[in-house]
């Protein structure tokens, strides 16, 4: 468990009274939006820089992304510094927050809540716990309904990529999961790769020798060709590029659409 919010000091102050020993994190959308408002410099490269760097997975991947920063602007690396990599970082982070920087269960609830916060409090407080209760009560019936190892949703995506992976056009090169993967097992990326990208094989194939064209006094040419005269072709040829004939039979439709068009009145 973790707790996420926008760098709110009360909030925070308020889980680590009641949470105690629960880290604390930053929504990494947030954290963006003050340094767009604090840095109004080149926020679209800024935006893909940041956003990158806070998704990275590896260390190397993190200190790339932030030397660019760097380059780009010194002061958003020390405002990102100050704030504290493990707060907003994934790599950094000493918990598995997946997606919840992002779209966390919070902002399902301020939309939900959305109409109702015009009740008075103890009305609104009623609303909250019937919804919650019935929330939960609903989650649970589908969790004790789902057979499969997986729950239903994700046993449904996993199905659906099983099915694209079935449909992919495959190069006998690992794909950026299998380099992942292999990295991870400190395996050698060459041993998965199909023989014919090797450079033996490309030394086979271009193996044979293509003999230079010989000088032209050493040509064989038939005396009936050598005697032909090539002539130019009739007629001049018009300026600019010739048209494609697919074009010209576009136009001429076209044409034909402004005339009829122009009779019934109609005007393009």
């Amino acid at each position: 468990m973790c707790v996420i919010s926008n760098q709110n000091e009360s909030i925070l102050k308020a889980t680590s009274t009641v949470y105690t020993g629960m880290p604390h994190y930053a929504c990494m959308w947030h954290i963006w939006t003050n340094v767009r408002l604090k840095f109004k410099k080149g926020h679209l490269k800024l935006s893909e820089l940041y956003f990158a760097m806070a998704r990275s997975y590896t260390l190397d991947e993190f200190n790339e992304r932030m030397s660019k920063i760097e380059e780009f602007d010194t002061r958003v690396k020390a405002y990102l510094y100050d704030i504290g990599y493990h707060i907003w970082s994934w790599v950094h982070a000493t918990v598995n927050k997946t997606w919840t920087m992002t779209s966390n269960i919070a902002e399902s609830l301020n939309v939900v809540t959305k109409d109702t916060r015009e009740l008075h409090l103890v009305e609104l407080l009623e609303y909250m716990r019937t919804f919650l209760e019935r929330w939960t009560n609903e989650k649970l019936l589908n969790a004790k309904d789902t057979f499969t190892y997986l729950g239903k949703k994700y046993n449904k995506e996993l199905e659906d990529n099983r099915t694209l992976s079935q449909k992919m056009r495959l190069d006998e090169l690992p794909c950026p999961h299998a380099l992942v993967a292999l990295r991870q097992r400190n395996e050698s990326y060459e041993n998965y790769c199909y023989p014919y990208y090797t450079r033996e094989s490309l030394l086979h194939t271009y193996e044979i020798l293509v003999d230079p064209l010989p000088d032209e006094s050493k040509w064989n040419t038939p005396r009936h060709i050598a005697e032909e005269v090539v002539i130019p072709p009739i007629g001049k040829r018009q300026p600019e590029r010739p048209q494609k004939q697919r074009y010209k039979q576009y136009d001429e439709v076209n044409a034909k659409t402004y005339k009829i068009s122009t009779l019934n009145g109609i005007g393009l």
